[in-house]
């Protein structure tokens, strides 16, 4: 506040001044000791401070003397006495500041949520929440932490709504408080009492902080405590840190200093940053000290989208960090950020590149029952869709190629991948391309591990449409991985299924073939009934055991278990139809025709219905059928 100069000039000035510091010597008053100057009526306040400036210009003038040939005629008892004025003036401003600071410092109140009916809920700060909502029914209890507002100091404001996309300086005392505390600082810094006000503040504001922070859900925790926490318990803190952050840089941070800068305003060259640094300082490195762990704990890759989600949002506050903190003394926080920076983007190519490793390595050797899809076909699909889903930060952060190609040329235990096919496509696109080849090298490896070559190749077809499917299935991941190469997976499946049925069915169907029918090697010279008869034996028997061991084994996929029926029954179905027709009235002119044709054409179209449903089926059903 401005004080109008004070008109008593004459030699009574000063007695008068200090018998109103006295007054108020706490260490000399009960009635001092209980009551505050600030907190009584404004004429005490400005009598108080007028005192203050009194004794100060004596003080100078007292200075000013002693630099002259009138020195002598000051009594070095009266400097003292000054000296000892001034000092209890000193005193008691430090208590009146200290307590109008603790009086006006609160936390943010993040537990009022916002009003949706206010005018002040605006609908871009509505989406935003929503997004952030929609990170995580988990941790519901946090989720209203984007939702911040500031139990405004001055009476005149009503508490609102502040969207944390930008920073949003908020007015975090009234400005009564705010000037009291500037005439008071003024003072004290000109007394030689800086680092008393200083400390003061940095003391109470802290204090306000680390409240704000235990509401925002900042926990006190060291680098080493973060490293060992269960991933599973550091993915909700990840998620409570970004929403937390952005509160703290853009609103929290922010206004801290705009406080400081209203109180120190033309005190003293960089006082004000000075404050502002003794506050945040240590929250500001408590806030950064969680993803300075992250981005330098074992990496695995469960991790990496988490560490893209603090990559993205630490990103997106930098401008803001570099805004608040723009002074040379907050550089180390700057420098902190964007280092932290770094390091996650090292971490994510880090992870990504052990993933491929991984994969590589997989060491499952026990087929899957059924030749079905694969876990590991699953897990390594369902990642590369969610990569897909952070294609704009990963294209930026993933610079060179996966270490394969002509690195590997002639290692029979890695995969080989031909980069010319795939000249145009991004450094990310040849990675996911490659986790693509590494996976079916593996699986090509574990197909190895059946028995029975038909399952095998059951087992890649399965696992390879399966592949085919997710990335039909992301708009993102295709067009990474192109229709070229989907091509080629493509082919790849429907090939598999090709060799299948070679495996299975040739052997059957040359059962159904004339040759060796035939007496004395003469087509006309009839059939022999007996080789006949084996011929349906042993088609019957090869038959059933097809049938009793390809129900069991599993196409999730309908419409490619329909479609490889619908294969199978085009080639079995007309095959089976004609050498009955041929042969039939040789079987039944013979004794017990039944146990040789034992099957009608509509029993094998119904029992190809059976095959690859994942479960048995007896051959004793299949016989009722035909009865």
């Amino acid at each position: 506040m401005e004080l109008p100069e004070n008109p008593n000039k004459d030699n009574n000035g000063y007695e008068s001044a200090e018998k109103i510091i006295l007054r108020w010597d706490s260490t000399a008053s009960e009635e001092a000791r209980e009551k505050m100057i600030f907190e009584t009526d404004r004429h005490e306040a400005d009598l108080y401070l007028h005192a203050v400036d009194e004794i100060q210009r004596s003080l100078s003038n007292a200075s000013i003397s002693n630099n002259t040939n009138a020195a002598a005629a000051v009594a070095v008892d009266d400097q003292s006495k000054v000296n000892s004025t001034i000092q209890i003036a000193m005193a008691r401003l430090e208590d009146e500041f200290r307590n109008i600071l603790m009086t006006h410092s609160s936390a943010l109140e993040a537990d009022s949520l916002f009003d949706p009916s206010s005018s002040s809920f605006s609908a871009s700060s509505h989406h935003e929440l929503e997004e952030d909502d929609s990170v995580s029914n988990e941790d519901s209890s946090h989720n209203d932490l984007l939702r911040l507002q500031f139990q405004h100091c001055e009476s005149s404001d009503s508490s609102t709504f502040r969207s944390t996309s930008s920073i949003r300086e908020v007015d975090l005392m009234p400005i009564e408080a705010i000037c009291d505390l500037h005439a008071i600082a003024t003072r004290m810094i000109s007394s030689g009492y800086l680092r008393e006000c200083i400390q003061v503040y940095g003391s109470v504001r802290k204090s306000a902080i680390d409240s704000s922070f235990r509401k925002l859900g900042i926990e006190k925790l060291s680098i080493g405590d973060i490293q060992r926490l269960e991933w599973e318990a550091l993915e909700s803190k990840i998620r409570r840190w970004i929403r937390a952050a952005k509160v703290c840089v853009r609103i929290l941070f922010a206004s801290e200093r705009k406080l400081c800068e209203q109180i120190f305003e033309s005190v003293g060259t960089d006082i004000d940053d000075a404050c502002f640094m003794e506050t945040v300082k240590g929250p500001a490195i408590q806030l950064f000290n969680f993803p300075e762990a992250i981005s330098i704990s074992r990496r695995s890759p469960e991790k990496l989208f988490k560490i893209l989600d603090l990559h993205d949002a630490l990103m997106d506050l930098l401008p803001d960090i570099e805004a608040v903190f723009d002074s040379k003394s907050s550089e180390s926080i700057r420098v902190q950020a964007a280092e932290i920076l770094s390091r996650l983007a090292e971490a994510a190519r880090g992870i990504l590149s052990e993933f491929e490793s991984a994969i590589l390595r997989e060491p499952s050797r026990v087929p899957v029952p059924g030749g079905t899809i694969h876990p590991l076909t699953r897990y390594v699909m369902n990642y590369i869709s969610l990569i897909s889903d952070y294609k704009q930060t990963l294209i930026e952060l993933i610079m060179s190629k996966p270490s394969t190609g002509l690195r590997y040329s002639g290692d029979q235990s890695t995969p080989d991948m031909e980069f010319a096919e795939l000249e145009g496509k991004t450094p990310l696109a040849l990675h996911l391309i490659w986790i693509i080849v590494v996976l079916q090298f593996n699986l090509e490896g574990k197909s190895k591990h059946y028995r029975d070559a038909s399952l095998a190749h059951l087992f890649i077809m399965n696992n390879v449409h399966y592949i085919v499917q997710k990335v039909k299935g992301s708009p993102e991941l295709r067009e990474m991985i192109g229709d070229d190469y989907l091509r080629k997976l493509t082919g790849k499946f429907r090939q598999a299924a090709t060799s299948y049925q070679r495996a299975t069915w040739v052997s059957v169907l040359y059962c159904l073939r004339d040759e060796g029918l035939h007496v004395s090697g003469s087509f006309s010279s009839g059939v022999s009934k007996s080789a006949l008869r084996e011929r349906f034996k042993t088609f019957n028997a090869m038959f059933e055991e097809v049938h009793r061991t390809q129900a069991t084994w599993l196409i999730p996929d309908t419409q490619l278990r329909e479609e490889l029926r619908i294969s199978i029954s085009e080639k079995l179905i007309p095959a089976y139809r004609s050498f009955l027709g041929r042969f039939r009235s040789h079987i039944e002119s013979g004794k017990h025709p039944e146990n040789y044709i034992k099957y009608s054409v509509e029993d094998l179209e119904t029992a190809v219905l059976d095959f690859f449903e994942g479960y048995p089926i007896s051959h004793q059903h299949l016989r009722r059928r035909s009865q």
